[in-house]
């Protein structure tokens, strides 16, 4: 043990130094990312349409290559999937994440190469550890399991070319390091069982009985997995089942939500939570400060990053800004070049920064997921930090939820209707209503601006669904698990509508 210490702390000292580095010189990381990345692509069929071998700098880039979305590097990425190689990168592909970031129907498959496991993923996986241990160092994190709740994957074989596709979760506990892969559990057959429900009883049975020190995953469906340890141990508290736990490694959703229920379910004082940001496409960011719920955005993944104005978003001009233009304070949609050949690719996700020195972030919503009907701009981070105040003041705690415009009638304003899950319901709900839209209207001014005197916009509509509703919903769409989550805002009622239509069909 003394040995694999020593190793652990040599690693954690450079790699530390190396991110100290990019802290303080970010253009240069992403410039000599962005100058890798053409140069590994420039004999790639991409590479040769868009003259890759003349970029000479960011300003050629962005001249030569068009911002794209997956609709665009849809046909590329379709042959790759037929088994063709070397048209968005240069080295083989043949695994496949299938994104399933929204409740949309249509799913996407996200190339993953060599590289992009190694560098980014599996990198990102050595910081989070290296980060953490660097800050706790009489931590015991090795001396127990770690628990990672992961998705499905099934075995795709084309034209006698393997071609894998499935949750990155579980692509990447399929190819871990086998160091990594003897402290995590459970098993991988059970890891990755295709049936969610059935996988959450044989990973509450399994997992109840180990050691375990870590846990890494989605807020929300590790909150289903520990609601059912505590019942098939019969435990008040999951402390009770693993008292050595030390921290919660989550991503995915926004923790706000989910933070008191997962306080109660585990109240160990000495609980570290950790943020992380990860999608299909790559790993952006690892929470650094306990203090600050920001993240650092990381710079040598082999991801070059640019920024779209929210206010530029979808227009016929729409531009990018690189890192060191950007503003603290302003949205932006978010744009990667990557190690597995996506380019200038919008990823959907919208950030803000809170630093500049270094840069730090945190994720305001998705490019999709709003609420401007009205001219109003509401954004995940309005709705959380509302439900938020509301929940504190009106002592209630959220489990899911919901929201969508209700359009003008002959009879009545627009208004914001939202379907609410609790884990514990507020005293008085008329009270919490009226709390949500007074912050709401504290932390949005055009919100506020239309709220105001009732004249475009009326009092929210607020209605409380029973406990399990929005688990059944997404069972309904098979999006249950993995990295599947339930949309906090849409600017349509297509969400809204289906989820009143199984209340109605339950009553019925």
């Amino acid at each position: 043990m003394s040995f694999l210490n020593t190793l652990i702390s040599l690693y954690v000292k450079r790699r530390i130094e190396q991110i100290r580095y990019f802290k303080l010189h970010a253009y240069e990381a992403q410039n000599k990312v962005l100058q890798k990345l053409i140069a590994s692509a420039k004999n790639t069929e991409w590479g040769r349409s868009f003259d890759y071998q003349h970029i000479k700098n960011y300003k050629d880039f962005t001249e030569r290559v068009a911002i794209q979305d997956y609709e665009s590097l849809k046909p590329y990425i379709d042959r790759l999937r037929q088994g063709e190689q070397n048209i968005l990168w240069n080295t083989r592909i043949e695994w496949f994440a299938k994104s399933s970031g929204t409740t949309a129907d249509r799913s996407k498959f996200i190339p993953l190469s060599h590289e992009s496991l190694h560098e980014c993923h599996f990198k990102a996986g050595k910081d989070m550890l290296s980060m953490y241990m660097h800050r706790y160092p009489q931590t015991l994190l090795f001396r127990g399991k770690s628990l990672v709740m992961g998705g499905s994957q099934t075995l795709h074989q084309v034209n006698h070319h393997q071609i894998i596709e499935g949750d990155l979760s579980a692509i990447l506990m399929q190819n871990l390091p086998s160091w990594a892969a003897k402290r995590r559990t459970p098993e991988l057959e059970v890891a990755l069982m295709k049936n969610w429900e059935e996988k959450i009883e044989m990973m509450a049975q399994i997992t109840s009985k180990e050691n375990i020190t870590s846990m890494i995953g989605v807020p929300s469906w590790t909150l289903v997995l520990l609601k059912r340890i505590l019942e098939v141990t019969n435990k008040q508290h999951i402390a009770e089942v693993w008292p050595k736990l030390e921290v919660f490694f989550h991503g995915g959703v926004s923790f706000r939500p989910y933070r008191q229920q997962f306080e109660k379910l585990i109240p160990l004082q000495h609980l570290r939570y950790v943020e992380t940001y990860n999608a299909s496409e790559g790993f952006f960011g690892i929470q650094d400060d306990p203090l600050d719920e920001s993240m650092l955005l990381m710079l040598d993944y082999g991801i070059f990053y640019e920024f779209v104005p929210l206010d530029q978003l979808n227009k016929a001009n729409m531009y990018a800004l690189p890192l060191w233009e950007t503003e603290v304070g302003k949205n932006y949609a978010m744009l990667i070049s990557t190690n597995s050949g996506l380019w200038r690719y919008m990823l959907g996700d919208t950030i803000i920064f809170t630093s500049q020195n270094p840069y730090k972030f945190r994720i305001s919503g998705r490019t999709r997921h709003f609420i401007n009907a009205f001219g109003e701009e509401v954004i995940a981070e309005n709705a959380e930090k509302a439900f938020e105040i509301a929940c504190n003041k009106c002592n209630a705690q959220m489990r899911e939820y919901t929201g969508a415009p209700v359009y003008f009638s002959q009879n009545r304003n627009g208004a914001h209707q939202w379907l609410l899950e609790f884990e514990k319901p507020p005293d008085d709900f008329e009270c919490f209503i009226d709390t949500f839209d007074k912050a709401l209207q504290s932390v949005n001014s055009d919100y506020e601006a239309k709220r105001f005197h009732d004249m475009v916009l009326s009092r929210p509509i607020m209605q409380q669904v029973p406990q399990g509703t929005f688990y059944l919903w997404m069972k309904s769409r098979n999006k249950l698990g993995g990295q599947n989550k339930v949309p906090r805002l849409a600017n349509e009622r297509n969400y809204i509508e289906e989820i009143l239509t199984l209340l109605e069909k339950s009553h019925a």
